[in-house]
């Protein structure tokens, strides 16, 4: 895969000006281009093979942001397969994987990782070995000199493919490496072609045109951000969720749902300091039920109170355009961009340093202090 190489130190804005955060957000639509021009043949026959099995089961991997990916796109791959396709976190696999891994089903394990340093990323590939009898390994990641690129570089089962360079995020947050691996999972197992990949580049190129627009949200300094989506946009909602939480250090209280169901108690959490996101889904029906909860919201906290993001016009709503036609898993990846911005500027309105966020280390980049404990009983 040919590689950009990232900014140097001197190229990187200052952290009050956005940090190298900024500038990763704002390389997407060229990154997204660039992995879909370079998606290796070899890939798509060892996929051809492996997804030719009538019993075949997908596992879509990752801790974090990682797992939320497969949350994202896992519906546009069970469809576009016809195979058993879920999205289950390293974090649950390991901890208890034999309650996830079936040893007489062939799987195909996807694993997400930025890096692939992180302890639960080989563990979950190593117990998806130990345990099930014929198992393919996937895995997409940003650098080729990470533990997990390296353990399954040269396994006939395996096939590794590596984003562009420049996506392996040097800021806390993931924001190009996670959708470009998302992408390359959808260019792969789903639907997405290539002219997809450069509309979706267009629609974000329009989110970065709206920088402004985005400061002025985080400009309010709301306390609570709810964030709300179904069917993929639920794992959509819960990255958003997770990017503002990460970036404010805690400081912001964030809590995502879907529509449906954020009325059945979390709907609680709802004051005069909240902002509430709606993601509006491609799907009329489905959308029905989005509309029906920004109504609703709308009438309890004012019309200010609610942002909605929406790829179909819609009036009060950020319209991304030339999204027709695409499913929800794919336009996720514009609505992200949006979300990421929205993170970033909210952290640096509480006076946050957004490529690190924690600086006396409470929280990582790469997750550290796991154990990885041995399984100590057979089959």
């Amino acid at each position: 895969m040919t590689t950009t190489p990232q900014s140097t130190a001197t190229d990187v804005p200052a952290q009050e000006d956005g940090g190298a955060t900024i500038l990763e957000i704002g390389q997407q639509p060229d990154a997204w281009r660039e992995v879909a021009t370079s998606i290796d043949p070899r890939a798509e026959g060892f996929l051809r093979d492996v997804t030719a099995h009538a019993d075949l089961r997908v596992i879509l991997t990752g801790a974090g942001s990682s797992a939320f990916a497969g949350e994202i796109v896992a519906p546009a791959l069970r469809h576009h397969l016809g195979r058993r396709v879920e999205a289950i976190a390293t974090t649950s696999i390991v901890a208890s994987p034999r309650d996830h891994l079936e040893p007489r089903t062939p799987t195909l394990l996807v694993s997400f990782g930025r890096s692939g340093n992180s302890p639960e990323s080989l563990a979950t590939t190593a117990l998806a070995d130990e345990i099930v009898d014929d198992v393919w390994h996937l895995v997409l990641t940003c650098d080729e000199n990470g533990t997990l690129a390296r353990a399954h570089a040269d396994r006939p089962d395996s096939l590794v493919v590596l984003m562009p360079e420049r996506t392996n995020d040097t800021g806390f947050a993931m924001t190009s490496s996670l959708t470009s691996m998302m992408l390359s999972c959808l260019l792969l197992l789903g639907p997405a072609t290539r002219d997809d990949a450069e509309t979706l580049a267009r629609a974000a190129q329009h989110v970065i045109e709206l920088q402004p627009e985005i400061r002025a949200l985080a400009g309010a300094k709301k306390q609570r951000f709810v964030y709300l989506g179904a069917g993929p946009f639920e794992g959509l909602a819960r990255e958003s969720a997770l990017k503002l939480l990460e970036l404010t250090a805690g400081e912001v209280v964030t809590y995502f749902d879907s529509p449906l169901g954020f009325r059945h108690g979390p709907k609680s959490v709802l004051d005069s300091d909240t902002l509430v996101l709606v993601y509006v889904s491609t799907d009329e029906y489905t959308r029905r039920y989005d509309l029906d909860i920004i109504a609703e919201i709308r009438a309890q906290l004012g019309p200010d109170s609610v942002t909605v993001i929406s790829a179909e016009p819609l009036d009060d709503a950020i319209v991304l355009p030339g999204l027709s036609g695409l499913g929800d898993s794919s336009v996720a990846l514009a609505y992200l961009v949006f979300a990421q911005y929205l993170a970033l500027f909210t952290s640096l309105e509480h006076g946050k340093t957004p490529d690190n966020p924690f600086p006396s280390g409470e929280v990582s980049r790469v997750v550290k202090g796991v154990t990885i404990h041995p399984m100590t009983t057979g089959r």
